[in-house]
C-alpha cells in the first residue's frame, strides 16, 4: 500500500463501478484529489472515515476499503501484496484485479 493506505489501514476491496452501490450517506462525502485529479479520495466530513476511492492506477474501478463493510471478518479473506509504493512498477506485473 502507498503510505497514506498503510497509515489508514484500508483492506483494499477493487470493483467494477457496475457491482458498487453506495446504499446511504452520498451527502455525507467529502472529495479529496491528489494533483494529478485522477483519483477520488472519498471520505465521511462527519467522522473522517476513508470508506472508498477512484484509484489512479485502475481509474475505471472502485476501490472499497473493506473495514468499511457491515460484517467485514479479517480472517475470512487472504490479501494479495501489492506494491502502492511503487505502483507504476506494480502495474506492469499481472495484477489480481485486472
Amino acid at each position: 500500500n502507498c503510505s497514506m493506505c498503510a497509515k489508514k489501514g484500508i483492506w483494499h476491496l477493487i470493483v467494477p463501478p457496475e457491482r458498487f452501490e453506495l446504499l446511504r450517506g452520498k451527502d455525507e462525502l467529502a472529495t479529496y484529489e491528489f494533483n494529478t485529479k485522477v483519483a477520488k479520495h472519498y471520505f465521511c466530513r462527519t467522522c473522517g472515515i476513508h470508506p472508498f476511492y477512484v484509484p489512479r492506477p485502475d481509474p475505471d474501478k472502485i476501490d472499497v476499503n473493506a473495514r468499511c463493510l457491515d460484517g467485514f471478518d479479517t480472517m475470512s479473506i487472504t490479501p494479495r501484496h501489492f506494491d502502492g509504493r511503487n505502483w507504476e512498477a506494480a502495474m506492469e506485473k499481472d495484477v489480481p484485479w485486472r
